[in-house]
């Protein structure tokens, strides 16, 4: 009997070994078969994939000179921004404050200004951030007097070359820690808007578009930003699911206090059946604006969508009594796969009534296309939840990373050489004369390496201005950045870099995608940045007269646009603050005894209007 029961144990136990073994052997071939279909797949679109570029994207939405300005002079401070936008129009001219008209008198004195913002840097509790922000007030304050400006910037930069942290003179502008390298930010914003308008405007925001087109095409996750088609890896959505394009017919309501004759609405529009309804809208406003060549006449959270079947109705929402609920008490935001829409359906879209919905901000107990992986949801028991996906390899899916390359390739470039290009053979006068001031700066103190002055125009323009303005679109455009577009912004920004950068790059089979994805381009921009450099080199020098000519016509454009009070009264606050400090610096100094009794009668006129404000 024993003998028997261990023959048939051993028979069993073979019999179930082999069901493993089989079934391992076929779960192998279909992951095998998955992998194969996916590369496959990914190799096919690289070869026929084609982006059909809107060649028609309306009337390209600059933001005005002012809001621009702010944007650049206030990146991270959007507190500070606000308080600038005062009507200046109806402002009395003849009110002038008799404190802020003498404190402007006084920073109009060159050695006391100069001065003053030394005295200010050596004083440990003045942070980078008061730095940067004394020299956008300044620049506000100064707006109307570029041709002073320009000169301050002069000095303060000589300065820097002058200081001993500066013996190693590639590191200089390299980093925004002082007054001056804020300052030159903004100079250069201020001086190069006309240009980035009339020049590289357009084919930004082409660049921008055509991103937004491309990642439209694949799925999006609404919590996560990430997305199939992606130029960042750390933005790549490799859970992908199944996913197919689905034809709607939109039909707009009519808006009768501001809609013309001659717009269409009735058009179609293609989704993804597996893009949200909150997704879907913003496709539909978007082929609006494509096929009207203006915007819709209500704002996205203004309006619902209607699904029309028949005779009847049913209201779109992301989230509703149909929604899927996990076991994880996740609640899985609705798709128009979810509402079973297919080819051809028609939505109307409408105008909510007020409080009738309202859009539901997503927390961490929403989920769209990553759904909560089972590992982490396991509840006590060990019991696993519904939801994980299948098994994906993520680097099978970084063909979309080329792929998105390749769509945006040629708008990319066109961009590129917008901004190291010559209109007309002449460069924009900011950069001619700077770059030339830097150059006569080398040679004054005999620096005969000439990847110094390289790394110093690098430094001083694109790592300065043009990388700030390619990441943030925003700063240009009435438009919002999404943290997805931002990620492939960086990628860009830091190809834009590389080429302007003297070394050369060892990247091997492990180097991050990121810097792989335009390893092969950057040669090529290499060589196009140092023409662009020798080109302007060799341009013929501006006189002193044409400089001044452009920066009083920049002057005048922007009069009565700024609240220059405001500014004065901030920079004020900074030197009451160090009061003492700065008394005693001009005390030492020969040549100032009379900016010293302006600033004690500048102070007399404050205490005054304080004064007179508690009375």
């Amino acid at each position: 009997m024993l003998a028997v029961c261990l023959l048939a144990a051993v028979g069993v136990t073979r019999h179930k070994s082999k069901e493993l073994s089989r079934k391992q052997s076929q779960q192998l071939e279909l992951l095998e078969s998955e992998l194969r279909k996916e590369i496959r797949d990914g190799f096919a679109e690289l070869q026929m994939d084609k982006l059909d570029v809107v060649d028609s994207f309306g009337t390209v939405p600059f933001l005005d000179y002012k809001h621009f300005a702010l944007r650049t002079f206030f990146p991270e401070s959007g507190g500070f921004t606000h308080i600038f936008t005062e009507d200046m129009h109806n402002r009395d001219a003849n009110d002038k404050n008799e404190s802020l008209t003498a404190l402007d008198a006084l920073i109009c004195n060159k050695s006391f200004l100069v001065t003053v913002i030394h005295t200010l840097e050596k004083q440990k509790n003045f942070s980078v951030k008061d730095r940067c922000l004394f020299a956008s007030f300044l620049t506000i304050a100064l707006q109307t007097k570029l041709v002073y400006l320009t000169n301050i910037l002069e000095v303060l930069t000589r300065d820097l070359m002058e200081q001993s942290s500066n013996m190693q003179p590639k590191l200089m502008l390299r980093r925004t820690e002082s007054v001056v390298e804020k300052l030159l930010t903004n100079w250069m914003s201020v001086c190069l808007s006309g240009f980035l308008r009339e020049t590289v405007g357009e084919p930004f925001y082409l660049l921008v578009t055509t991103l937004n087109q491309k990642i439209n095409k694949g799925p999006v996750d609404v919590i996560t930003c990430k997305a199939l088609y992606t130029l960042n890896e750390d933005w790549l959505l490799w859970q992908v699911p199944e996913f197919s394009t689905v034809a709607l017919n939109v039909v707009f309501e009519k808006i009768p206090e501001n809609e013309s004759a001659d717009v269409c609405r009735n058009i179609s529009v293609n989704v993804l059946d597996c893009d949200t309804i909150g997704q879907a809208k913003e496709k539909i406003f978007q082929a609006f604006l494509s096929k009207n060549g203006s915007p819709y006449g209500l704002q996205l959270n203004e309006i619902g969508l209607e699904l029309q079947v028949g005779t009847r109705q049913k209201e779109l929402l992301d989230i509703d009594s149909s929604s899927v609920i996990l076991e994880d008490g996740i609640t899985k935001l609705n798709t128009i796969g979810h509402y079973e829409i297919s080819n051809g359906s028609t939505i109307k879209v409408f105008k909510k009534i007020a409080n009738f919905t309202t859009d539901v901000e997503y927390s961490e107990d929403h989920c769209h296309l990553i759904l909560p992986d089972s590992e982490a949801f396991q509840d006590v028991q060990g019991k696993r939840h519904r939801g994980k996906h299948k098994f994906k390899v993520k680097e099978m899916y970084l063909t979309k990373l080329l792929s998105t390359k390749v769509a945006i390739h040629s708008v990319l470039e066109k961009l590129f050489r917008s901004i190291w290009s010559l209109p007309n053979s002449r460069a924009p006068f900011a950069i001619k004369y700077f770059f030339d001031f830097l150059d006569a700066q080398a040679e004054n103190k005999k620096i005969t390496d000439p990847d110094v002055v390289h790394i110093w125009k690098t430094n001083s323009l694109p790592l300065r201005f043009w990388v700030n303005i390619l990441k943030n679109p925003q700063f240009v455009f009435d438009i919002k950045k999404t943290p997805h577009i931002d990620g492939c912004l960086s990628v860009i920004a830091q190809a834009f870099m590389d080429a302007f950068s003297l070394t050369e790059q060892q990247l091997g089979k492990e180097a991050p995608t990121n810097k792989l994805l335009y390893a092969k381009d950057i040669p090529t921009y290499k060589e196009e940045v140092k023409s662009y450099y020798k080109a302007i080199r060799d341009l013929p020098p501006l006189s002193s007269s044409e400089m001044e000519e452009f920066l009083t016509q920049e002057s005048k454009k922007h009069e009565n646009e700024f609240n220059e009070e405001v500014a004065l009264t901030e920079i004020y606050k900074y030197i009451v603050k160090y009061f003492d400090e700065i008394l005693n610096k001009l005390e030492r100094e020969r040549g100032l005894e009379e900016a010293q009794k302006q600033l004690l009668h500048v102070k007399v006129l404050f205490d005054e209007k304080k004064k007179c404000k508690w009375m």
